[in-house]
């Protein structure tokens, strides 16, 4: 007996398994804010307990994300992790290290040159264009919205942050 293409598409429809969006966009704002409040500790212990300036400390709490992701990749509990906090986990900058971990785990038996290196560039250059890219696209933006005086220009935006930090 043959099934036609329609019904077949009828049948698939009924047995798919609905995704629960606002569910999942709950759990991923929630895991993803976790993360950025971890980082956010991180910054403030550099600052209060080390002394470290704000700026630095910043830096600091970044590349303390990123050691702490790919540890936690490579003992695999942040693929665990991925699972429960769907999106959230890997919209940070902990998902980007998650990705190259997984990239350079996966291609070790390749060799270190046409294995991880080849791998990660291949998974980082996307990053980078990308990054490129959208910068150059919103900087554009940026100017001409700062020309028609929507948006402060530049100068005023750094003097308004040199006075906030000199309140906190």
């Amino acid at each position: 007996m043959a099934m036609k293409t329609k019904q077949y598409d009828d049948i698939i429809k009924e047995c798919q398994v609905k995704p629960k969006y606002i569910h999942n966009m709950l759990i991923s704002f929630f895991f993803g804010g976790a993360i950025c409040l971890v980082g956010q500790l991180l910054t403030e212990m550099y600052v209060h307990w080390f002394g470290i300036v704000r700026d630095t400390s910043t830096t600091l709490s970044i590349v303390s994300l990123i050691l702490l992701t790919t540890l936690f990749t490579g003992f695999g509990v942040y693929d665990r992790f991925g699972q429960i906090a769907k999106a959230g986990a890997f919209v940070p900058i902990t998902g980007f290290a998650n990705s190259l971990t997984s990239a350079a785990l996966e291609s070790k038996h390749e060799g270190i040159i046409l294995g991880i290196a080849s791998n990660l560039m291949r998974l980082a250059g996307a990053v980078i264009v990308f990054s490129i890219v959208s910068a150059y696209v919103f900087g554009i933006i940026r100017y001409v919205l700062s020309e028609f005086g929507f948006v402060p220009e530049l100068e005023h935006i750094s003097y308004l942050a040199q006075q906030i930090e000199l309140y906190i």
